[in-house]
């Protein structure tokens, strides 16, 4: 049996520390406390206070929304906010179109459901539903805003899976746009509305398609979505940790360097951690106490690291 394990980690060579940091998280390494939690460094965390406001100091951070640079294609695709959930995903990005300056257009969706003839599913329920994989039903946009597409519509010509745009202009059946990122940066393309499946045949008992155009918002994108994608800003957003192998590291590995990124990550409850710690110092002796305090902690933010070791080896 053969170990396979992370040996370099390329876009952070300018910042050691964080190399070495995100090596130990992919390889699943990295100290953990009695819960099986990583401890993050504090100097990327942004504090999760009381007041309800730690998402919009997420956002803050990563996008000075007040910026004219905004309007610069190059900024606003230098940066992204990632998340382990869909729902997620769009609570930031519609704080962040509602932010954005500029001209609005909103398309809505065309649902319908194959062979209903008693009309089961209405049209106001499939419009509530967004699988993942597929735009919302309303489409929110914004000239200068940045999408990203859902399809490989022309792979030859950049217009793959994962690209990275922003809109230009609108029309009634076409977004236009441009491409931002990889070789083909500066092409203006026009995106027509497509009728769309879930990628998940059993993700319904009925067989649901959606004609609608084939993007998204991409202020915020999930961490799956964003693989691959070298962002040299990025902001992290964990409500809940994650719960896939390797998610985290994903994550962080985006960025260029520990001054680039911004973590967010549950509410620390200081009270429960306290009656925890509290729980933990009856059930011990003096002895037994003495060895768990290296790695007993209520003080950092820690967050979970799934790492499964049977995937490294082959």
């Amino acid at each position: 049996m053969r170990q396979l394990k992370l040996v370099r980690y390329m876009r952070a060579q300018n910042d050691p520390w964080f190399a070495e940091y995100l090596l130990r998280i992919g390889n699943g390494t990295e100290e953990t406390n009695d819960d099986g939690e990583i401890q993050l460094p504090t100097s990327i965390c942004v504090p999760n206070k009381t007041d309800d406001n730690s998402l919009d100091r997420l956002i803050d951070n990563v996008y000075k929304t007040y910026n004219a640079s905004l309007k610069d294609p190059k900024y606003i695709t230098s940066r992204a906010i990632l998340s382990t959930r869909n729902d997620s995903v769009d609570k930031i990005n519609l704080k962040m179109i509602d932010r954005f300056q500029g001209e609005e257009m909103v398309y809505h969706s065309f649902d319908s459901v194959e062979d209903d003839p008693h009309n089961y599913y209405p049209p106001e329920f499939l419009n509530t539903l967004t699988p993942n994989g597929l735009p919302p039903h309303m489409l929110k946009l914004k000239i200068n805003c940045p999408i990203i597409l859902l399809r490989n519509i022309d792979p030859a010509n950049g217009l793959c899976n994962g690209t990275r745009l922003v809109v230009r202009g609108f029309q009634k059946n076409t977004i236009d746009a441009e491409i931002v990122v990889g070789q083909h940066s500066g092409m203006r393309v026009f995106l027509p509305r497509i009728p769309l499946c879930p990628s998940d045949n059993d993700m319904f008992p009925f067989s649901f398609k959606r004609k609608q155009f084939p993007v998204r918002l991409s202020f915020a994108m999930t961490v799956n979505k964003s693989q691959g994608q070298t962002i040299p800003n990025v902001g992290i957003y964990l409500p809940e940790p994650v719960f896939s192998h390797g998610q985290l590291y994903v994550a962080l590995s985006r960025a260029t360097a520990t001054s680039n990124i911004k973590v967010l990550t549950g509410t620390h409850d200081e009270s429960k951690q306290k009656n925890k710690k509290t729980s933990i110092d009856n059930t011990y002796t003096k002895g037994e106490k003495k060895k768990r305090k290296k790695k007993t902690s209520t003080s950092g933010t820690y967050t979970k690291n799934i790492v499964y070791k049977e995937v490294l080896t082959k």
